[in-house]
Protein backbone atom coordinates (compact mmCIF):
# COMPACT_ATOMS: atom_id res chain seq x y z
CA UNK A 1 0.00 0.00 0.00
CA UNK A 2 1.47 3.32 -1.06
CA UNK A 3 0.57 5.02 2.22
CA UNK A 4 3.04 2.62 3.89
CA UNK A 5 5.94 4.44 2.18
CA UNK A 6 7.36 7.71 3.51
CA UNK A 7 10.31 10.07 3.39
CA UNK A 8 11.60 12.07 6.38
CA UNK A 9 14.08 14.93 6.04
CA UNK A 10 15.33 16.82 9.08
CA UNK A 11 18.28 17.55 11.34
CA UNK A 12 18.08 14.05 12.82
CA UNK A 13 20.50 12.20 15.06
CA UNK A 14 20.52 8.42 15.18
CA UNK A 15 20.23 6.34 18.36
CA UNK A 16 21.16 2.77 17.31
CA UNK A 17 20.07 -0.28 19.28
CA UNK A 18 19.17 -3.92 18.70
CA UNK A 19 16.61 -6.53 19.71
CA UNK A 20 17.10 -10.29 20.03
CA UNK A 21 13.89 -11.76 18.70
CA UNK A 22 12.43 -14.77 16.93
CA UNK A 23 14.30 -13.91 13.75
CA UNK A 24 17.65 -13.34 15.47
CA UNK A 25 19.26 -9.95 15.98
CA UNK A 26 17.08 -7.11 14.74
CA UNK A 27 18.68 -3.73 14.07
CA UNK A 28 16.69 -1.00 15.83
CA UNK A 29 17.23 2.72 15.26
CA UNK A 30 15.59 5.78 16.76
CA UNK A 31 15.85 8.98 14.72
CA UNK A 32 15.20 12.11 16.79
CA UNK A 33 16.16 15.75 16.93
CA UNK A 34 19.22 16.44 19.07
CA UNK A 35 17.33 18.08 21.94
CA UNK A 36 14.99 15.07 22.20
CA UNK A 37 17.60 12.40 22.90
CA UNK A 38 17.14 12.10 26.65
CA UNK A 39 13.36 11.92 26.50
CA UNK A 40 13.52 9.50 23.59
CA UNK A 41 15.96 7.21 25.38
CA UNK A 42 13.52 6.87 28.25
CA UNK A 43 10.29 6.65 26.25
CA UNK A 44 11.49 4.30 23.54
CA UNK A 45 12.20 1.61 26.10
CA UNK A 46 8.64 0.81 25.02
CA UNK A 47 9.94 -0.58 21.71
CA UNK A 48 11.55 -3.86 22.88
CA UNK A 49 8.52 -4.47 25.12
CA UNK A 50 6.27 -3.98 22.11
CA UNK A 51 8.28 -6.26 19.86
CA UNK A 52 8.33 -8.97 22.55
CA UNK A 53 4.56 -8.86 22.99
CA UNK A 54 3.79 -8.90 19.28
CA UNK A 55 6.26 -11.62 18.38
CA UNK A 56 4.58 -13.70 21.10
CA UNK A 57 1.09 -13.16 19.72
CA UNK A 58 1.69 -12.72 15.99
CA UNK A 59 5.02 -14.38 15.17
CA UNK A 60 8.32 -13.07 13.88
CA UNK A 61 8.64 -9.36 13.10
CA UNK A 62 8.09 -9.33 9.32
CA UNK A 63 11.00 -7.12 8.21
CA UNK A 64 14.25 -8.22 9.88
CA UNK A 65 16.11 -7.45 6.65
CA UNK A 66 14.87 -3.85 6.74
CA UNK A 67 15.40 -3.17 10.48
CA UNK A 68 12.94 -1.45 12.82
CA UNK A 69 12.99 2.34 13.10
CA UNK A 70 11.10 5.07 14.89
CA UNK A 71 11.39 8.56 13.39
CA UNK A 72 10.15 11.64 15.24
CA UNK A 73 7.82 13.82 13.12
CA UNK A 74 5.58 16.87 13.69
CA UNK A 75 2.35 14.85 13.34
CA UNK A 76 0.91 12.11 15.58
CA UNK A 77 2.29 9.04 13.84
CA UNK A 78 1.95 6.50 11.03
CA UNK A 79 2.77 2.86 10.27
CA UNK A 80 5.30 3.18 7.44
CA UNK A 81 6.92 -0.18 6.75
CA UNK A 82 9.94 -0.70 9.04
CA UNK A 83 9.91 3.05 9.80
CA UNK A 84 7.24 4.03 12.32
CA UNK A 85 6.78 7.78 12.57
CA UNK A 86 6.16 9.19 16.03
CA UNK A 87 4.72 12.43 17.38
CA UNK A 88 3.07 11.48 20.68
CA UNK A 89 5.17 13.85 22.77
CA UNK A 90 7.24 11.18 24.58
CA UNK A 91 4.34 10.33 26.88
CA UNK A 92 2.06 7.40 27.57
CA UNK A 93 -1.53 7.24 26.39
CA UNK A 94 -2.96 8.83 23.27
CA UNK A 95 -1.69 12.42 23.35
CA UNK A 96 -1.44 11.93 27.11
CA UNK A 97 -4.98 10.62 27.62
CA UNK A 98 -6.55 7.20 28.07
CA UNK A 99 -8.93 6.25 25.27
CA UNK A 100 -10.55 3.56 27.42
CA UNK A 101 -11.19 5.84 30.44
CA UNK A 102 -10.10 2.96 32.68
CA UNK A 103 -6.56 4.08 33.53
CA UNK A 104 -5.06 1.18 31.60
CA UNK A 105 -4.35 3.31 28.54
CA UNK A 106 -1.79 5.28 30.53
CA UNK A 107 0.36 2.18 31.02
CA UNK A 108 1.79 2.34 27.48
CA UNK A 109 2.66 4.72 24.66
CA UNK A 110 -0.28 4.42 22.28
CA UNK A 111 1.63 5.45 19.14
CA UNK A 112 4.57 3.09 19.68
CA UNK A 113 2.25 0.16 20.33
CA UNK A 114 -0.50 0.83 17.79
CA UNK A 115 1.72 1.84 14.88
CA UNK A 116 4.17 -0.99 15.52
CA UNK A 117 1.28 -3.46 15.40
CA UNK A 118 0.77 -2.39 11.80
CA UNK A 119 4.06 -4.05 10.86
CA UNK A 120 2.07 -7.29 11.11
CA UNK A 121 -1.39 -5.95 10.27
CA UNK A 122 -1.12 -3.66 7.27
CA UNK A 123 2.49 -4.07 6.26
CA UNK A 124 2.93 -7.86 6.42
CA UNK A 125 -0.71 -8.67 5.69
CA UNK A 126 -2.01 -5.90 3.43
CA UNK A 127 -5.47 -5.18 2.04
CA UNK A 128 -6.15 -5.41 -1.68
CA UNK A 129 -8.87 -2.77 -1.53
CA UNK A 130 -9.37 0.18 0.82
CA UNK A 131 -12.81 -1.23 1.64
CA UNK A 132 -10.94 -3.85 3.68
CA UNK A 133 -8.97 -1.34 5.73
CA UNK A 134 -10.44 -3.04 8.81
CA UNK A 135 -7.88 -5.83 8.41
CA UNK A 136 -5.24 -3.22 9.26
CA UNK A 137 -7.02 -1.15 11.89
CA UNK A 138 -9.16 -3.67 13.76
CA UNK A 139 -6.12 -5.83 14.41
CA UNK A 140 -3.90 -2.90 15.34
CA UNK A 141 -6.54 -1.77 17.82
CA UNK A 142 -6.91 -5.30 19.18
CA UNK A 143 -3.12 -5.55 19.48
CA UNK A 144 -3.17 -2.80 22.12
CA UNK A 145 -5.26 -5.10 24.30
CA UNK A 146 -2.88 -8.04 23.69
CA UNK A 147 0.11 -5.87 24.59
CA UNK A 148 -1.52 -5.09 27.94
CA UNK A 149 -2.29 -8.76 28.57
CA UNK A 150 1.31 -9.79 27.79
CA UNK A 151 2.94 -7.21 30.06
CA UNK A 152 0.31 -6.65 32.74
CA UNK A 153 -2.83 -8.71 33.46
CA UNK A 154 -5.65 -10.32 31.53
CA UNK A 155 -8.19 -8.32 33.52
CA UNK A 156 -6.53 -5.00 32.65
CA UNK A 157 -6.44 -6.03 28.99
CA UNK A 158 -10.16 -6.76 29.11
CA UNK A 159 -10.82 -3.50 30.94
CA UNK A 160 -9.02 -1.63 28.17
CA UNK A 161 -10.71 -3.14 25.12
CA UNK A 162 -14.15 -3.11 26.77
CA UNK A 163 -13.64 0.49 27.92
CA UNK A 164 -13.10 1.51 24.30
CA UNK A 165 -16.63 0.36 23.39
CA UNK A 166 -17.86 3.78 24.46
CA UNK A 167 -16.17 5.15 21.32
CA UNK A 168 -18.17 2.95 18.92
CA UNK A 169 -20.59 5.00 16.81
CA UNK A 170 -22.36 2.35 14.68
CA UNK A 171 -22.77 5.00 11.98
CA UNK A 172 -22.13 2.77 8.96
CA UNK A 173 -20.64 -0.68 8.21
CA UNK A 174 -16.96 -1.33 8.87
CA UNK A 175 -16.39 -2.67 5.35
CA UNK A 176 -16.41 0.13 2.79
CA UNK A 177 -17.25 0.25 -0.92
CA UNK A 178 -15.16 -1.98 -3.17
CA UNK A 179 -13.56 -0.55 -6.29
CA UNK A 180 -13.77 3.10 -5.21
CA UNK A 181 -10.80 3.47 -2.82
CA UNK A 182 -13.40 3.99 -0.08
CA UNK A 183 -12.92 2.60 3.41
CA UNK A 184 -15.76 2.01 5.86
CA UNK A 185 -16.62 3.41 9.27
CA UNK A 186 -14.02 4.54 11.78
CA UNK A 187 -15.60 1.84 13.92
CA UNK A 188 -13.01 -0.40 12.27
CA UNK A 189 -10.87 0.58 15.28
CA UNK A 190 -12.85 0.11 18.49
CA UNK A 191 -15.73 -2.00 17.21
CA UNK A 192 -13.33 -4.08 15.15
CA UNK A 193 -11.07 -4.64 18.14
CA UNK A 194 -14.03 -5.71 20.24
CA UNK A 195 -15.23 -7.99 17.45
CA UNK A 196 -11.89 -9.82 17.54
CA UNK A 197 -11.94 -9.91 21.34
CA UNK A 198 -15.42 -11.46 21.16
CA UNK A 199 -14.23 -14.02 18.61
CA UNK A 200 -11.55 -15.15 21.04
CA UNK A 201 -14.18 -15.79 23.70
CA UNK A 202 -16.54 -17.49 21.25
CA UNK A 203 -13.68 -19.85 20.39
CA UNK A 204 -12.92 -20.37 24.11
CA UNK A 205 -9.46 -21.81 23.45
CA UNK A 206 -6.64 -19.33 24.07
CA UNK A 207 -3.91 -21.63 22.77
CA UNK A 208 -5.73 -22.13 19.48
CA UNK A 209 -6.50 -18.40 19.24
CA UNK A 210 -2.82 -17.49 19.55
CA UNK A 211 -1.99 -20.21 17.01
CA UNK A 212 -4.51 -18.72 14.57
CA UNK A 213 -3.09 -15.20 14.97
CA UNK A 214 0.44 -16.45 14.33
CA UNK A 215 -0.79 -18.66 11.51
CA UNK A 216 -2.38 -15.71 9.71
CA UNK A 217 0.99 -13.98 9.52
CA UNK A 218 2.58 -17.16 8.15
CA UNK A 219 -0.19 -17.99 5.68
CA UNK A 220 -0.32 -14.45 4.28
CA UNK A 221 3.33 -13.48 4.82
CA UNK A 222 4.12 -10.38 2.72
CA UNK A 223 0.84 -10.72 0.81
CA UNK A 224 -2.16 -8.59 -0.08
CA UNK A 225 -5.52 -10.20 0.67
CA UNK A 226 -9.23 -9.44 0.83
CA UNK A 227 -11.81 -10.05 3.52
CA UNK A 228 -13.02 -13.25 1.82
CA UNK A 229 -9.58 -14.89 2.11
CA UNK A 230 -9.32 -13.76 5.71
CA UNK A 231 -12.78 -15.08 6.60
CA UNK A 232 -12.11 -18.46 5.01
CA UNK A 233 -8.85 -18.87 6.94
CA UNK A 234 -10.39 -17.89 10.27
CA UNK A 235 -13.34 -20.27 9.96
CA UNK A 236 -11.15 -23.15 8.79
CA UNK A 237 -8.45 -22.79 11.43
CA UNK A 238 -10.80 -21.98 14.32
CA UNK A 239 -13.08 -24.87 13.49
CA UNK A 240 -16.10 -22.57 13.74
CA UNK A 241 -17.97 -20.94 10.86
CA UNK A 242 -17.62 -17.21 11.53
CA UNK A 243 -19.31 -16.27 8.23
CA UNK A 244 -22.52 -14.85 9.72
CA UNK A 245 -20.55 -13.41 12.63
CA UNK A 246 -18.48 -11.35 10.15
CA UNK A 247 -21.65 -10.35 8.31
CA UNK A 248 -23.11 -9.09 11.59
CA UNK A 249 -20.13 -7.03 12.76
CA UNK A 250 -18.53 -5.96 9.48
CA UNK A 251 -21.47 -5.53 7.11
CA UNK A 252 -24.21 -4.18 9.39
CA UNK A 253 -24.31 -1.62 12.19
CA UNK A 254 -26.42 -3.86 14.42
CA UNK A 255 -25.15 -5.11 17.78
CA UNK A 256 -26.69 -8.49 18.74
CA UNK A 257 -29.26 -8.40 21.54
CA UNK A 258 -29.57 -11.49 23.71
CA UNK A 259 -33.24 -11.67 24.68
CA UNK A 260 -34.37 -13.71 27.66
CA UNK A 261 -37.61 -14.57 29.40
CA UNK A 262 -37.78 -16.39 32.73
CA UNK A 263 -40.52 -18.38 34.42
CA UNK A 264 -40.02 -20.35 37.62
CA UNK A 265 -37.01 -22.66 37.28
CA UNK A 266 -36.59 -22.05 33.56
CA UNK A 267 -35.26 -19.31 31.30
CA UNK A 268 -35.47 -19.00 27.52
CA UNK A 269 -32.81 -17.19 25.46
CA UNK A 270 -32.63 -16.11 21.80
CA UNK A 271 -31.05 -13.47 19.53
CA UNK A 272 -32.65 -10.28 18.29
CA UNK A 273 -31.20 -7.57 16.01
CA UNK A 274 -29.08 -10.10 14.13
CA UNK A 275 -28.57 -11.30 10.56
CA UNK A 276 -30.63 -14.32 9.60
CA UNK A 277 -29.18 -17.56 10.90
CA UNK A 278 -26.89 -15.94 13.51
CA UNK A 279 -25.79 -18.65 15.95
CA UNK A 280 -23.04 -18.09 18.53
CA UNK A 281 -21.99 -19.79 21.78
CA UNK A 282 -21.73 -17.33 24.66
CA UNK A 283 -20.92 -17.43 28.36
CA UNK A 284 -23.92 -16.62 30.55
CA UNK A 285 -24.00 -16.07 34.29
CA UNK A 286 -27.37 -17.38 35.43
CA UNK A 287 -28.21 -17.13 39.12
CA UNK A 288 -24.53 -16.37 39.69
CA UNK A 289 -23.26 -19.52 37.93
CA UNK A 290 -21.44 -19.63 34.59
CA UNK A 291 -22.90 -21.62 31.72
CA UNK A 292 -21.88 -21.75 28.04
CA UNK A 293 -24.91 -21.76 25.78
CA UNK A 294 -25.21 -21.74 21.99
CA UNK A 295 -27.85 -19.13 21.26
CA UNK A 296 -29.85 -18.94 18.00
CA UNK A 297 -32.75 -16.84 16.72
CA UNK A 298 -35.08 -19.51 18.08
CA UNK A 299 -35.85 -19.77 21.77
CA UNK A 300 -33.65 -22.16 23.73
CA UNK A 301 -34.93 -23.37 27.10
CA UNK A 302 -32.46 -23.66 29.98
CA UNK A 303 -33.57 -25.64 33.03
CA UNK A 304 -32.39 -24.27 36.38
CA UNK A 305 -31.72 -25.89 39.76
CA UNK A 306 -33.70 -23.21 41.53
CA UNK A 307 -36.01 -20.31 40.78
CA UNK A 308 -34.63 -17.78 38.29
CA UNK A 309 -33.07 -14.70 39.86
CA UNK A 310 -30.67 -13.11 37.37
CA UNK A 311 -28.98 -13.45 33.97
CA UNK A 312 -25.87 -11.64 32.75
CA UNK A 313 -23.81 -12.00 29.60
CA UNK A 314 -20.08 -12.26 30.24
CA UNK A 315 -18.61 -8.82 29.57
CA UNK A 316 -16.12 -10.10 27.00
CA UNK A 317 -18.88 -10.60 24.44
CA UNK A 318 -19.66 -7.41 22.52
CA UNK A 319 -23.42 -7.84 22.70
CA UNK A 320 -26.24 -6.59 24.88
CA UNK A 321 -29.03 -8.26 26.85
CA UNK A 322 -32.71 -7.48 27.26
CA UNK A 323 -35.34 -9.16 29.40
CA UNK A 324 -38.68 -9.64 27.70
Amino acid sequence: NNYGVNLNIGNYVSMPSSYDGEGGKLDVEYWVLAHQKERAKKQFAEVPRTLAAFEHWFGKYPFYEDSYKIVVVPYLGMEHQSSVTYGNGFQNGYRGSDLSKTGVGMKFDFIVVHESAHEWWGNNISMKDAADMWIHESFANYAENLFVEYHFTEKEAQDYVIGCRALVRNDKPIIGTYGFNRSGSGDMYYKGGNMLHTMRHVLNDDAKWRSVLRGLNQEFWHKTIGTAEFEAYMSRECGFDFGLFFDQYLRTTKIPVLMYEASGQEVEVWWDNVVEGFEVPVLLIINGEEQRVTVTENRTKIALQRKFESLELDRNFFMTTKEL
